[in-house]
């Protein structure tokens, strides 16, 4: 009797085509699981306790929260954290004011690019730097136009009541050429078919941005707002240079007070940190949750 019969295939042979995939995402997936993923249980799980980081926990439950509930600093903080949010936000239109006129064959345009993508590539550190000298009352640019132009001696972030636009208008600087970047990608993808036929119809200036342009770049508008409304609620750095949270207290922001209440020398308690933590981890989700179902939505749609 013949023995040629065809072997059967191995394991890897018949689930080739669908174990590829995963073995290549399978190292990415385990670094985002042990350092994203844990440590959002890690932290939910720590603000149940009162901890200093060192010593033993002590299980309290829902303290933690009770006491965010009477803490006005937190309050602050919060009401800090929604200014922001609402004024970063001038970082999508100012973006795509600039990257329409960025889109345009003139002399010098490569030049104006560079300086416009500027802030985008230097440290949020450096950044702060600037606009603090920037703001600086005895040799800031700023001040010495205010004090031209009123005759008075301002110091922005000494001022309990402007300190926290001051530094959210630092904030909109590199946030402003990060929009600007994603509107310039979304304009090369453009039809130009669409803007020619719409030019045919009389179309023009406002009613050409508004019915023709703007529908175009609405993926580049999604990202611009995810990446918007995240970075104003993890604003931390700009804060931590230019102020620490002052005057007073009156700068803070969630990410900074729960940073100054479980690692700074006002605190170490590490229980306290996490819940503040969790709470803005929770309205995060919130955005994001309503980002992801309006993403999945209009690809059913499309």
């Amino acid at each position: 009797m013949s023995n040629n019969a065809p072997a059967t295939p191995g394991f890897w042979k018949k689930h080739q085509q669908g174990l590829a995939p995963w073995l290549f995402l399978l190292p990415g997936l385990i670094m985002f699981v042990v350092y994203v993923v844990l440590p959002i249980f890690q932290s939910i799980w720590i603000s149940f306790y009162d901890w200093d980081g060192l010593g033993p926990k002590t299980w309290i439950g829902l303290g933690n929260y009770e006491e965010l509930l009477g803490d006005e600093a937190f309050y602050v903080s919060l009401k800090n954290n929604l200014l922001w949010l609402v004024l970063y936000l001038l970082a999508i239109p100012m973006g795509l004011a600039v990257a329409l006129f960025l889109n345009q064959t003139v002399t010098g345009i490569r030049l104006y690019k560079s300086l416009f993508f500027f802030p985008f590539v230097i440290s949020q550190v450096v950044v702060g730097l600037i606009f603090t000298w920037f703001y600086a009352p005895n040799f800031g640019l700023f001040s010495a136009l205010l004090k031209e132009l009123t005759g008075l001696d301002f110091a922005v972030l000494a001022d309990e009541r402007f300190v926290t636009f001051g530094i959210i208008v630092a904030g909109l600087w590199p946030q402003t050429a990060y929009c600007m970047i994603l509107y310039l990608t979304g304009l090369n993808n453009i039809n130009p078919e669409q803007v020619e036929a719409a030019r045919m119809d009389g179309a023009k200036g406002w009613s050409l941005l508004w019915h023709i342009i703007l529908p175009q770049l609405a993926p580049a508008s999604f990202i611009a707002m995810v990446v918007t409304i995240i970075g104003a609620l993890r604003s931390f750095d700009l804060v931590s240079i230019m102020t620490a949270g002052g005057p007073y207290g009156s700068s803070r922001v969630l990410s900074f007070y729960m940073y100054e209440q479980a690692l700074s020398e006002y605190g170490f308690r590490m229980g306290y940190g996490a819940s503040i933590a969790v709470v803005l981890f929770l309205i995060m989700m919130v955005f994001i949750t309503l980002f992801i179902v309006r993403m999945l939505s209009q690809e059913r749609n499309a």
